[in-house]
């Protein structure tokens, strides 16, 4: 898929879809992405095996990841290069919604 469709298909992107791809940061099999996003939010964030397969299933038909397997033939998902693309786009608009809120916040105090 092209890098344009793709940004425009995933942002603004899902907590979900922004933490499975976060967890790519490094290799990792399913549950070692469940484990990392639990350990990353506090667990307020538990994702359950659906969500994570179907996310990640998504997302390799659209080349954000990539898999392959392990020594233990175990499956391993990994981040492409359109995928460090897209998180790099949405890094840099969730800063800009950083920034406006705490340039507003006391309006709302």
């Amino acid at each position: 898929m092209e890098i344009d469709n793709v940004l425009k298909k995933y942002t603004p992107m899902t907590e979900t879809a922004f933490y499975i791809l976060l967890s790519l940061t490094k290799p990792r099999h399913g549950y070692g992405i469940v484990k990392h996003v639990e350990e990353m939010t506090n667990a307020r964030i538990r994702l359950g095996s659906g969500t994570v397969y179907g996310t990640l299933t998504k997302m390799q038909k659209d080349g954000v990841i990539t898999l392959f397997a392990d020594e233990d033939r175990k499956t391993v998902y990994e981040v492409t290069d359109t995928g460090k693309i897209l998180m790099a786009a949405e890094i840099k608009r969730l800063k800009e919604l950083h920034q406006n809120a705490i340039n507003h916040e006391e309006k709302f105090e």
